[in-house]
């Protein structure tokens, strides 16, 4: 009998934990269940806490595992969302397009990132509900993209009830987090065999952290 190849190790090349965040009631529960199941619906029902979808996806002839959480906005949830911002490699900030304060919140949730995750996390602003109509619009696509150029991170607008550009938001952040690993990853291979090179170590943990930048 001949022996299992060697994928049947694991079903993926790559685990990516993806964190959605932003204000209660910007839609990251509907996002979160129109990439992993392909539904929408109306009804609201808060997130307690935190809830996790997984679905596998194939980037650049790889196989890809998206854990992906979806927190509480709510304040009382505040003290559970931060607990996960660790353990995180990209994280989705969230708004809607009709409500400022939540995007005005926006800054206060990147306070939040940069004091709870790791340095040199993934991140991508999403303007949500750009499905409504114009006249209930209360953020300008011109603001989303400018306050996104300001942190240097990507930014989409979306709709989870026409499943506009979910599936492209998704897929960019994992195609940038799947770069930074494989750089990181080609980057620490030498390291890990110090025959002739015993500085080899030198400066490389700093370029690993500035191979984040996402622009455009």
């Amino acid at each position: 009998m001949a022996a299992p190849p060697a994928r049947a190790r694991a079903d993926y090349d790559y685990l990516i934990k993806l964190l959605l965040i932003g204000d209660s009631g910007v839609g990251k529960s509907c996002l979160l269940l129109r990439f992993s199941d392909g539904s929408f619906t109306t009804s609201f029902i808060t997130t307690i806490g935190i809830d996790f979808k997984i679905r596998t996806i194939e980037l650049d002839g790889k196989r890809i595992k998206l854990q992906i959480w979806d927190t509480a906005g709510q304040e009382r949830f505040r003290t559970i969302t931060t607990a996960y911002y660790r353990g995180a490699m990209g994280i989705l900030l969230v708004y809607d397009v009709t409500d400022e304060s939540s995007f005005n919140n926006i800054r206060n949730w990147i306070r939040n990132i940069e004091q709870h995750a790791s340095d040199n996390v993934n991140k991508i602003l999403v303007g949500n509900k750009a499905d409504m109509d114009e006249s209930k619009r209360a953020v300008p696509t011109s603001k989303g993209q400018a306050l996104a150029d300001e942190y240097g991170i990507k930014f989409f607008e979306t709709s989870a009830k026409t499943n506009m550009n979910v599936e492209e938001v998704f897929f960019s952040i994992a195609r940038d987090i799947k770069q930074r690993l494989s750089d990181t990853d080609s980057k620490s291979e030498p390291q890990t065999i110090k025959i002739n090179k015993p500085d080899a170590g030198g400066g490389d943990g700093q370029a690993a952290q500035k191979s984040t930048c996402c622009g455009s």
